[in-house]
C-alpha cells in the first residue's frame, strides 16, 4: 500500500511495508508504513524532519497515524535501551526497583539530563512493573534483533 503524499507530512525516505515487520502484530497490523520527511508542522522557513507512523483502518488513513521529530524518536529509544538495562537487574529488588530510589539514571542531553525512574505515582505500579518486566522478556526475541540492527547501523556511521 502505497503512503499518502498529498497530505501535510511530505514523506521523503519510506518503509511501505512496515506491515510485515511490525513486532508481533506483522501480518496483522494497521501500521501500515513508516516515513522520514518534511513535518506537517512546518512554518515558512523552517523545515523540520519527523518521523512517521502510518495507520490505516482498512477504508482510509486513521487519524491516529503518529508523527514524531526525529530527536524524541532517539530519545525513545534511549528510554528502551535503559528500560531494558534497568530490567536485566531488576530482579534484585522484590518488585523490580527500590521504592526509596525510583530513579533509574540520568541521560546527560544538551546540557541538562534526561531523568529515567519507575513511574511511583501509578497505584499499582508493583503489578504493573512485573506485567512490563514479564513484556520485555517475551519480546527479547524482538526486540534484541532491532537493538543488534541498530548498533550494527550505529557503528557503520561510526558511532
Amino acid at each position: 500500500m502505497k503512503i499518502p503524499t498529498t497530505l501535510k507530512h511530505k514523506p521523503v525516505i519510506v518503509s511501505e511495508n512496515y506491515e510485515q515487520v511490525d513486532g508481533r502484530v506483522a501480518g496483522n497490523t494497521d501500521a501500515k508504513g513508516l516515513s522520514l520527511g518534511l513535518a506537517q508542522w512546518n512554518d515558512r522557513g523552517k523545515v523540520d524532519i519527523s518521523a512517521k507512523v502510518w495507520r490505516y483502518t482498512g477504508e482510509k488513513w486513521s487519524r491516529q497515524s503518529e508523527e514524531l521529530p526525529l530527536h524524541r524518536v532517539l530519545d525513545l529509544s534511549i528510554l528502551i535501551a535503559r528500560s531494558i538495562a534497568h530490567f536485566r537487574e531488576g530482579y534484585r529488588y522484590e518488585n523490580f526497583y527500590d521504592p526509596e530510589n525510583p530513579v533509574i539514571d540520568r541521560i546527560g542531553l544538551q546540557g541538562d539530563a534526561m531523568t529515567v525512574a519507575v513511574c511511583t505515582d501509578n497505584d499499582k505500579i508493583n503489578e504493573d512493573i512485573k506485567l512490563f518486566g514479564q513484556a520485555l522478556s517475551d519480546d527479547d526475541e524482538l526486540i534484541g534483533e532491532r537493538l543488534r540492527t541498530l548498533s550494527s547501523v550505529l557503528k557503520e556511521l561510526g558511532y
